[in-house]
């Protein structure tokens, strides 16, 4: 996964994914580099190219209801939130089941409010405040995470719940192959 520089056959696959070859949706660089700047964070690549270049959203998948654009959140995201700060750190170095442990903090709500709002952008949901976020700073800066009201967990094989490459482009990779987004060990395919 390389985080720096955006893979030409990366982009091929983000392009036929989306159905999207003229770019007239993109951002472009400047506005890329302006919301970079406001926030203090350097989009990872290769979601950084696709914004500026190919799209900055999607309605159609991934997300289940679609991906949403660097500076918007899903429509069913809480009016009531903390504010967001893509700028601060994420958390978060592995998968927490909050709803069932505490992860062994002193004050586990301010790290769930840190896991939902600091470090990240939100990509879009699946619904039922089930959210993809996209990490923009920290230790996991340009891994792909499910964060839901129940926990939060990476994408990708480390995480043991996908057999697909870390990553925005495994991410979108995995999501049009069809396969369920936790394959690991499942011999389900999908319909």
């Amino acid at each position: 996964m390389n985080i720096d520089e955006a893979a030409p056959e990366d982009l091929a696959v983000l392009r036929a994914a989306f159905g999207v070859d003229d770019g007239g949706s993109a951002l472009g660089r400047e506005a890329v580099r302006a919301f970079e700047a406001e926030h203090g964070i350097v989009l990872p690549e290769p979601y950084r190219t696709f914004v500026a270049e190919i799209s900055d959203g999607s309605s159609q998948g991934p997300p289940e209801y679609g991906m949403v654009g660097p500076a918007e959140l899903p429509s069913d995201w809480p009016d009531d939130m903390h504010v967001r700060s893509p700028g601060k750190p994420f958390p978060l170095t592995e998968g927490w089941l909050w709803e069932e442990d505490e992860g062994g903090y002193d004050d586990p709500e301010a790290v769930i409010e840190q896991v939902v709002n600091h470090g990240s952008i939100v990509l879009g949901t699946d619904g039922c405040a089930m959210n993809w976020h996209l990490v923009v700073t920290g230790p996991q800066r340009g891994h792909i995470w499910m964060v839901t009201g129940e926990g939060a967990v990476p994408f990708g094989p480390e995480s043991g719940a996908t057999t697909s490459e870390p990553g925005f482009a495994g991410w979108v990779k995995h999501w049009s192959s069809g396969k369920p987004w936790f394959d690991a060990g499942s011999t389900e395919s999908a319909e």
